[in-house]
């Protein structure tokens, strides 16, 4: 299977009004961005006290709102919500939507956010342990008229899910996580799409590791869309740029593996990426995404990916 690259706006909506969101999502999908991506968090670590709102609401908002972009949040926590019920609110978006919900889910990380809402933080061995369990849930309420299952963690009787997602079998999965032990092999085994957050040290590295579990599963590496979260610091001309970048460089750990430039030179080093089988984008712009440079970005880069 191929994929043609394509982009979307990582979008985290610390300090953000509804209002906001709302009007960056309608300019987003009028310039022909893939998708609108926001975080699963309560506050944002660095800026507490910012407004934040939460993403499941959001996302059913904002897919009521517009009529092509797609729509999802990078990751949800798959401990904030038990897994069944996240299945029927996900199925109630994608159906909002018209069947433009992406899914993206994570194991968690954020220790402070638990404890502050009275979540038990377990281990990281545990949490990806719940992570695999809530994508089995996730599958079998999608899919099955009756869902079963006894795991360690969650059990689901004859629960029904009504209606099913529009997206057959489901909406698109995307997991995001490097850990390259449990993390790649989940993915091989459950994700439509392996999102790699960004601040890496070698990707090359965990590509590998991920295509050693599709081969170890027997899934073929190609049928997953393999995208980065990555911060771009983009300008009209090179003094723009590097005027810029006095404020995204502080933006870590995006900005150890983002890219900055004009628009050519964006293009070039995107196109390195693709060469190394990044098919997919979720971009952090590295001024934040006004308008002018999702415009600048829309109109000068995008084209070259066509």
């Amino acid at each position: 299977m191929s994929f043609q690259a394509g982009f979307g706006i990582f979008s985290p909506q610390a300090g953000m009004s509804f209002k906001a969101i709302a009007d960056r999502a309608a300019h987003a999908e009028t310039l022909g961005y893939h998708s609108l991506w926001f975080v699963d968090h309560f506050w944002n670590r660095g800026i507490p006290d910012a407004d934040c709102l939460e993403s499941m609401a959001l996302m059913s908002a904002v897919a009521a709102r517009t009529e092509k972009l797609r729509i999802g949040t990078l990751v949800i926590c798959n401990s904030f919500r038990n897994p069944a019920l996240l299945a029927k609110a996900l199925t109630t978006i994608d159906h909002v939507s018209g069947g433009r919900l992406e899914i993206g889910l994570g194991a968690g990380w954020m220790d402070e956010e638990y404890r502050g809402y009275g979540y038990e933080f377990p281990t990281m061995g545990a949490r990806l342990r719940q992570l695999e369990e809530g994508l089995k849930i996730l599958k079998l309420l999608f899919t099955e008229k009756r869902a079963s299952y006894a795991g360690r963690y969650y059990k689901l009787d004859g629960a029904i899910n009504n209606p099913k997602p529009l997206q057959s079998p489901h909406p698109p999965i995307t997991i995001g996580g490097g850990g390259e032990k449990v993390m790649l092999r989940i993915v091989a085994q459950y994700a439509d799409r392996w999102n790699c957050p960004a601040g890496y040290r070698s990707f090359e590295e965990k590509f590998d590791a991920l295509k050693a579990h599709c081969k170890a599963v027997g899934r073929d590496v190609n049928s997953i869309n393999i995208s980065e979260q990555l911060l771009v610091c983009i300008g009209a001309t090179e003094a723009e740029v590097e005027e810029k970048w006095k404020v995204a460089s502080r933006l870590k750990p995006f900005s150890l593996t983002g890219i900055k430039g004009t628009p050519a030179q964006v293009v070039a080093q995107l196109q390195d990426r693709v060469r190394k089988g990044i098919t997919f984008f979720t971009v952090m712009f590295g001024d934040f995404g006004p308008p002018a440079t999702l415009e600048l970005f829309a109109r000068e880069v995008m084209p070259a990916f066509d």
